[in-house]
């Protein structure tokens, strides 16, 4: 996920880049106050301060003084191009409610020491700076929560695992396979050596139209090479280094990507999006709160990772006690209920026209079928 921080530029250059930091951070002292959205005003029992600690997200932070903690960019004043590249914030800086401009600030309001809330300067080496300084940041959301789904479990577009390399035999046997055993592969390796295993899994239906519009597979494992084909020989020699599932002869290898970002700095859709929740990462039909769902709607909709849209149940359409009756007191007319606002989703993966979501703040459990949209 996209992280919003502050933390790196004070470690690298030391009280200079702090100074710049804490410029970059604060407004005008006659600018108008940041948040002026209705949706992202200050909670009336906002503290003065807060005390960075380890276990503190981005999200739990900003609910101290927001009422919806994804406003917390526009209380920080950060642009598109910021929510895109995101800075650091560590355990032990101080974050300040300057209540005069409507902001939140490194930089305890009226103080003159611009590297007033900053942790103490820590000397690192370039060998290891940039490394030390990610792994001690806090993240936007709980990381262990999303971290299963931001490599697998795959969402593809018909036809897309086909060409991708496939286990073809096994040991004689072994009909499914476990971490250790020998497994030989056929397909192009393309100069991969580690993979994850895959198996075609679920169908996602757009509650919309009823349609397939994609599949999701199932991550079963991985594998890494150990020898490649050699001439006369038609497969790849390979090992099972972990399974989470029985693997077997038919799945499918795809190359393991790099770990993605894990910090993402959360904002409303650049364009209205309207969406629908189509499945649950569980076998439930419900979902609750810092569960995983998919929606029905991507990146050629509007969406992006960081997204954050609002849950809503669909109001349904109830006969009238008191409405108008028809011939013999038949026909009772009936009325439509308003939609119900319940919670929000946080956008973390995002695929073509299919999204994985994590749910936040809900009062009610999320079902198959509910709307997800931009917020109001």
């Amino acid at each position: 996920m996209k992280n919003f921080s502050t933390g790196v530029v004070r470690s690298l250059t030391g009280r200079t880049a702090a100074a710049a930091l804490a410029a970059f951070l604060a407004l005008p002292a006659q600018a108008a106050p940041v948040s002026t959205a209705p949706h992202c005003s200050f909670r009336p029992n906002a503290p003065d301060q807060h005390v960075v600690v380890k276990r503190d997200t981005l999200w739990d932070i900003s609910g101290k003084f927001l009422e919806h903690p994804w406003c917390w960019p526009e209380v920080w004043g950060m642009n598109r191009d910021e929510i895109r590249n995101p800075h650091w914030i560590y355990p032990g800086q101080i974050i300040y409610f300057d209540r005069v401009h409507g902001r939140l600030t490194l930089t305890r309001p009226g103080a003159n020491d611009p590297d007033a809330g900053l942790p103490p300067v820590t000397k690192l080496s370039p060998q290891i700076r940039t490394e030390a300084l990610e792994r001690g940041a806090i993240s936007s959301i709980p990381s262990s929560a999303i971290e299963p789904f931001l490599t697998q479990p795959l969402v593809i577009e018909p036809g897309e695992l086909d060409a991708a390399p496939r286990i073809a035999a096994a040991p004689e046997t072994r009909v499914y396979l476990a971490e250790g055993d020998r497994i030989y592969v056929r397909g192009a390796l393309n100069g991969a050596t580690s993979f994850q295993v895959f198996r075609p899994g679920k169908p996602l239906v757009d509650p919309d139209t009823g349609k397939v519009v994609a599949h999701e597979a199932a991550y079963v494992g991985t594998a890494r090479l150990v020898k490649e084909a050699g001439p006369g020989v038609d497969v790849h020699s390979f090992v099972v280094t972990s399974s989470v599932q029985e693997m077997g002869v038919g799945d499918r290898l795809l190359p393991t990507p790099p770990m993605p970002l894990r910090n993402y700095v959360p904002h409303a859709p650049a364009r209205p999006v309207t969406a629908r929740i189509m499945a649950m990462a569980s076998e439930s039909n419900y979902a609750s709160q810092s569960q995983v769902v998919t929606v029905n709607r991507g990146a050629l909709d509007g969406l992006d990772v960081g997204s954050v849209l609002q849950l809503y149940h669909l109001g349904k359409t109830i006969q009238d006690p008191g409405g108008s009756k028809g011939i013999l007191g038949f026909g009772k007319s009936t009325m439509r209920m308003p939609d119900e606002q319940f919670g929000e989703l946080f956008i973390f993966r995002v695929f073509g026209h299919v999204s994985y979501g994590l749910v936040m703040q809900v009062t009610l459990p999320v079902e198959i079928g509910d709307v997800a949209k931009s917020p109001e």
